[in-house]
């Protein structure tokens, strides 16, 4: 896809609302150069699109993450680095899989932050232009890389991050003040590698996450070959710990592996955390499928929206399902984050006879967690979604109703190729669409998306 695209006042079927103020920011794989093995849809380069709206009209522009490894391969002139299929090249600097800086796209102290899910580089943008501005100058003492998934708590300003690694400490959790700078940073102390891909806040603490799912590092060190495996006899750990604490307490759960968590808050004793939960983050590969087998396994998921409570005082956990419908890429009104929520929205990813493909969106979801219900939007035949941020209205606080508001989501037809972005009234989504942006080209698959307050972003 090219990048560097610039589209003004763009046609509309519907009305855009004026109090629709901001952009919608998505990150997502495009690969520049062709790789050298068999390309796997995580291995894109990094391309950031960005729909912005002001005084009922929208404008688009994207541009490629310019990454040190991205920028190599320019020289060469060629793709260097193996995909996440392998086989790997230790050889080559850094980690053997390229940093591609292509899954999730936050807006914090006036910058945009390209993250990377295998915990990379973060990488900046200017917001209006999506220029790129570098790699980030690290606040932290003992790291410069940063997983994906880093929230932001639009209450206090403060970004909550962490990293994870093959060396200890495994896992390293920071604070960000509104300003950029370090607020804080302590190192975890867990048994090995993990592969943690959340963390969440309340009000008075942050969430870590330790999975039964890591690497042999025996097998590393030997064969130079990373084999990840779920552990099913071990359980998953959460570890609560104070927003500036260094010690997390651990609460011990049935075996899962969680991508994403809605939303986590405080009532009482209790500490209550929404998410989607996998209990098999591994599916096996298909004999019926060739040597693509072990490819398309990879790109299975299945999971539903779950829900953990965490006793402070006994340390007792409760949990159980919302759902068992497979969804994902789950998102909550951001306004709320750390105090209690009952909604959530869903990509909806149905479970057919070759599984829920990751990113094979075809509808969306609207659940009241308190009751389990959803409402569903089907997308279409043939055509397919994205992560769907909720759109505050302009000026929303607190005292705002949680759905009041918006949901906007790119969807692509592979009918005609076509692209548009869709905007829905929040508290209803059965209608369909109040609003059609059309796009100026293709928007191919992605990962995650963001929705970036005008407040934060124009004013």
């Amino acid at each position: 896809l090219n990048t560097g695209t610039v589209a003004e006042d763009l046609e509309v079927e519907g009305e855009i609302p004026t109090d629709m103020y901001g952009a919608y920011l998505r990150n997502g794989p495009n690969p520049q150069f062709k790789p050298g093995n068999r390309y796997h849809p995580f291995d894109g380069d990094g391309l950031v699109h960005a729909l912005y709206f002001r005084d009922g009209k929208a404008s688009y522009r994207n541009n490629v993450v310019d990454t040190a490894c991205l920028e190599r391969e320019r020289q060469a002139g060629h793709g260097i680095w193996p995909g996440v299929m392998g086989p790997f090249d230790f050889d080559l600097p850094g980690f053997p899989i390229k940093d591609t800086s292509n899954t999730d796209i936050i807006l914090h102290h006036g910058r945009l932050l390209s993250l990377w899910y295998n915990s990379g580089i973060p990488y900046t943008l200017d917001p209006l232009t999506l220029a790129n501005t570098g790699p980030m100058d690290s606040p932290s003492r003992l790291t410069r890389k940063m997983s994906a998934h880093s929230r932001v708590d639009w209450q206090t300003g403060e970004m909550f991050f962490f990293d994870y690694g093959d060396e200890p400490p495994y896992m390293i959790y920071g604070v960000l003040a509104p300003d950029g700078s370090l607020r804080h940073e302590a190192a975890i102390d867990l048994p090995g590698p993990r592969l943690p891909h959340e963390i969440t806040f309340t009000t008075h603490y942050a969430i870590l996450h330790d999975h039964p799912l890591f690497h042999d590092m025996d097998v590393l060190r030997r064969h130079r070959m990373r084999v990840v495996q779920f552990h099913r006899d071990m359980p998953t750990r959460f570890g609560l710990i104070p927003r500036l604490g260094d010690t997390p307490r651990w609460f011990e759960c049935e075996p899962c592996f969680v991508l994403h968590t809605s939303n986590a808050w405080e009532e009482g004793d209790w500490v209550i955390m929404d998410g989607c939960r996998s209990t098999n983050p591994m599916p096996d590969a298909r004999d019926d499928e060739g040597e693509l087998a072990h490819m398309l396994a990879y790109m299975r998921l299945e999971a539903n929206n779950y829900r953990w409570r965490f006793n402070l005082r006994t340390g007792e956990v409760r949990e159980g399902p919302i759902c068992d419908r497979n969804s994902e890429f789950n998102k909550s009104n951001q306004i709320f984050h750390g105090v209690k929520t009952r909604y959530a929205y869903h990509q909806d990813i149905p479970l057919g006879e070759d599984g829920g493909h990751t990113l094979r969106f075809t509808g969306l979801l609207k659940y009241d967690n308190e009751t389990g219900s959803y409402q569903r939007y089907d997308y279409g035949p043939g055509v397919f979604g994205s992560e769907t941020p909720f759109v505050p209205r302009r000026g929303a606080d607190r005292s705002s109703d949680e759905d009041d508001g918006y949901l906007t989501t790119f969807v692509t037809d592979t009918n005609d190729w076509t692209s548009h972005c869709l905007i829905f009234d929040a508290r209803d989504i059965t209608p369909g669409p109040i609003a059609r942006v059309k796009l100026p080209h293709r928007i191919p698959n992605g990962f995650h998306g963001w929705w970036a307050r005008g407040e934060d972003l124009f004013d």
